[in-house]
């Protein structure tokens, strides 16, 4: 690879961990396209930087966007899709040469995919976190016509905030407090992750066939996801919204459809990372 391909990234704050090059790049060379794909520290400081310098440079297709910017990307957008009002975080940029920075989310359909897969069926749902995730996650749960949805948030307000645009009632509690009932949990936060506080939870409330989805993937198997395997519950971790999530973006910024036939290679490539 040389630096005159056509190249698109992800951007974030920390970015070390991202696994989102092994997965453009592995489709990239399946489908023998001539660009590739990278990842690149930005702070929040620095994103109006980035945009000015990425704008100018013509082999750049876009990016995707990670902690902590899902929210302040939005100010440098376009957005002709309405994600600011329908999610209000986005995680792909896709560059348009000579014209403007187009914003949209395929956080809400890279989650909805293993659901979907596996036709998941439930009335009720607690989610973990009140960050740009967990936008995209509840925008997506709301679409399934999930009647009963729990916020657990450090910041009630935020979790009310979340709530309050998606035009739904649901509840908010902390995220120490004990969890209700439900058919689904899903953890949007950094809370597991490498690096982060573990993610302590007693999940006995959880209904017996209910599903746990995690959707951090570094580490891969969680706390959370193993406590959840201990109970016998099904669980999703996060390579499942991270594959999915990047097969949309695919779509956008090389213009073709990621081979995900061979999905089961690509986790092992991951997994061996």
């Amino acid at each position: 690879m040389t630096d005159t391909l056509p190249y698109a990234e992800v951007i974030g704050d920390p970015i070390a961990h991202s696994k989102s090059p092994l997965i453009h790049n592995f489709w990239l060379d399946c489908l023998g396209i001539e660009a590739e794909y990278r990842k690149t520290h930005v702070t929040s400081e620095g994103l109006a930087a980035y945009f000015l310098a990425r704008r100018a440079d013509p082999d750049w297709l876009g990016c995707n966007v990670t902690i902590p910017h899902k929210i302040a990307v939005m100010d440098f957008t376009d957005d002709p899709g309405g994600v600011r009002e329908r999610i209000g975080a986005m995680n792909t940029i896709a560059s348009e040469t000579g014209g403007p920075l187009i914003g949209t989310n395929t956080d809400a359909g890279g989650f909805l995919q293993p659901l979907l897969r596996d036709k998941w069926k439930g009335e009720s749902a607690v989610l973990i976190g009140a960050g740009g995730a967990a936008r995209a996650i509840l925008f997506a749960l709301t679409s399934l016509g999930v009647p009963d949805i729990t916020i657990m948030a450090r910041d009630a307000a935020k979790g009310q905030a979340l709530l309050d645009r998606a035009g739904i009632k649901g509840k908010v509690i902390g995220i120490t407090d004990a969890l209700p009932a439900a058919d689904l949990l899903v953890n949007s936060s950094s809370l597991g992750m490498v690096g982060q506080p573990t993610l302590d939870l007693d999940l006995a409330p959880l209904a017996q066939g209910a599903t746990v989805y995690d959707i951090v993937y570094a580490p891969l198997e969680t706390a959370l996801l193993s406590s959840a395997r201990a109970r016998g519950l099904k669980v999703l971790d996060g390579l499942e919204m991270l594959i999915g999530q990047a097969a949309l973006a695919f779509d956008i910024f090389f213009d073709a459809q990621a081979p995900r036939e061979r999905d089961e290679e690509l986790r092992a490539l991951l997994l061996a990372a």
